[in-house]
């Protein structure tokens, strides 16, 4: 019993370092982007491609990590990714150009991609039902908090090592850690497959992802439904559905021939699992606002960028505290309870942030509210769900819940960000509506110059007719003014007209994340009923 006891701690131990490894990866190159770009002199455009490439083969990856760790073995395929995710890091370190870079970065993501699974269905393999959800919400919240403190955690190393390399050099010490460990302390577990490795399912599944995953990247946000009439949009989106329908008849002949599909797909066939998966994308599209959080502190409340990222610890704290709260919730009232009050808070804590935030304290309110809520819904309850009454298979179900968020987290953002865009291209209108009201009220606190007021004037005729605003006329007219109060008042003014922009946009951004917040609570609802008439019909 006791080595039983050392043998499970051992193993959470192993992949909740693996976990948070893996996961910090994923945000710290985020704080590190302009001086890998300048490194290898590529415009922002491409270096963004370091995280698109990590992106796609982390949504490649993952279901069919899930599917060879059910077959082959949980320990095995965690210490092959752990060693292809460590060896990954090394080249990326070493990269001699950016075009070897790219290559490295997508090797690494073959490696992050199935830790989380591998931890995952190891617990629901081996721990009893009443322990799995503070298991998985321990999981969940390494997995959170990690990929919330990347940003952090990627400035400060850069401030005190001064190289980018550092940040997955640093990777490398720590995966030979859980190798070793690994082989010593593990213990194999899998499940039985009867058929052979479904070679061209795996093939056509990865293409079919390669091109939906491809397409959503290329979507933009300002001009979001006129991209999608772009070939790289629809082309790319559509040639992937259809690879994936015809997976999806492939795999029913696999099936009914008594094959080992790559997909779930008598899974898929249970409205159940379904509302669960749907949960899992509106779960990824939540996940993706915490990016926005640092850059909201930042145009909206004024922290300096370079302590802007520092903002996310009390979202960051919440979101670990929730998720061992919802895995606590999970084992004592149920994964459906513990989604629903996930949803709830999310909504309450979303909400704040454009209709109340007016103080600092009152952003970390509401971040801890919203990260608490978000935190819930990580590992534990969607989890246990989409594993529900399954004696097989609990890794390739659990990857393709996981390749669903990755979509919602593909996607999210890039409607998150033509709402902020949106909100900045109102500036023309704010400059000819609010500039005037604004510059007036705070003329009243000053006494300026005939100079000064007919510079005045000369500024607020070139500008409140919108026909020229842009950041750098507006920065450019500012510093030719030589009067020194006046160039203060209008700075403080034109600061106000961005802070009000910014706030507008912000907004759209946090009730778009609110009303996902919404149809995460109804969608349980939906699941709550379903779920009971399926149980029954089915006992």
């Amino acid at each position: 019993m006791k080595k039983n006891v050392s043998s499970q701690t051992w193993a959470l131990t192993l992949f909740a370092i693996g976990v948070f490894m893996a996961a910090l990866d994923n945000g710290i190159i985020s704080a590190a982007l302009t001086t890998i770009n300048s490194s290898f002199d590529v415009s922002p455009n491409w270096g963004a491609w370091g995280i698109t490439i990590y992106t796609l083969g982390l949504a490649i990856s993952v279901p069919i990590i899930g599917k060879l760790s059910d077959r082959y073995g949980r320990k095995k395929l965690f210490i092959i990714e752990i060693a292809i995710f460590g060896i990954g890091s090394l080249l990326v370190a070493l990269s001699p150009n950016f075009t070897f870079y790219l290559i490295a970065r997508f090797i690494q993501s073959m490696g992050g991609g199935g830790i989380f699974i591998i931890g995952s269905s190891h617990i629901l393999s081996t721990l009893p039902a009443e322990k799995q959800g503070k298991a998985l919400g321990m999981l969940g919240g390494m997995n959170g908090i990690a990929a919330v403190l990347g940003p952090n955690v990627g400035s400060f190393l850069i401030d005190v090592t001064g190289s980018w390399h550092v940040l997955f050099l640093i990777n490398v010490p720590i995966a030979i850690f859980l190798i070793i460990f690994g082989l010593l302390k593990l213990e194999e577990t899998s499940e039985p497959n009867p058929g052979k490795l479904d070679l061209f399912g795996t093939v056509l599944l990865s293409l079919a992802i390669l091109g939906i995953m491809y397409g959503l990247t290329n979507i933009e946000g300002v001009h979001f439904f006129a991209s999608l009439l772009e070939p790289t949009v629809y082309g790319f989106i559509l040639v992937g559905i259809v690879l994936f329908i015809g997976l999806l008849f492939y795999e029913s002949r696999l099936e009914a021939k008594n094959g080992d599909p790559i997909l779930p797909f008598n899974l898929l066939k249970k409205p159940p699992y379904l509302f669960t998966l749907l949960i899992g994308l509106f779960s990824g599209a939540l996940l993706a606002a915490m990016i926005f959080i640092p850059a909201f502190s930042e145009q909206v409340l004024g922290i300096p960028a370079e302590k802007s990222g520092y903002w996310m610890t009390p979202l960051a704290i919440a979101a670990g505290i929730g998720a061992g709260v919802g895995g606590a919730f999970v084992d004592k009232k149920g994964p459906i309870f513990a989604i629903i009050l996930s949803g709830i808070l999310s909504m309450i804590g979303f909400f704040l942030f454009p209709f109340w935030i007016e103080a600092k304290w009152h952003f970390i309110v509401a971040s801890i509210v919203a990260g608490v809520g978000m935190g819930m819904i990580l590992g534990a309850p969607l989890n246990i769900l989409a594993t529900e009454g399954i004696k097989k298979d609990k890794g390739t179900s659990i990857a393709t819940l996981s390749l669903v968020r990755q979509i919602g987290m593909t996607l999210a953002p890039t409607i998150y960000a033509g709402f902020i865009a949106r909100g900045f291209n109102d500036m023309p209108t704010l400059f000819a509506t609010a500039f005037p009201e604004k510059l007036q009220a705070n003329l009243n606190h000053v006494t300026l110059s005939n100079e000064a007021q007919a510079e005045m004037g000369q500024f607020a005729q070139r500008f409140t007719d919108g026909t020229e605003i842009s950041q750098e006329t507006i920065s450019t007219a500012i510093a030719n003014i030589q009067d020194p109060t006046l160039k203060e008042l209008i700075t403080s003014t034109v600061t106000d007209m961005t802070t009000m922009a910014a706030q507008n946009g912000y907004g759209g951004l946090f009730m778009s994340a609110s009303i996902i917040s919404i149809l995460i609570l109804v969608t349980a609802c939906i699941l709550a009923l379903i779920r009971e008439k399926y149980i029954s019909s089915t006992s």
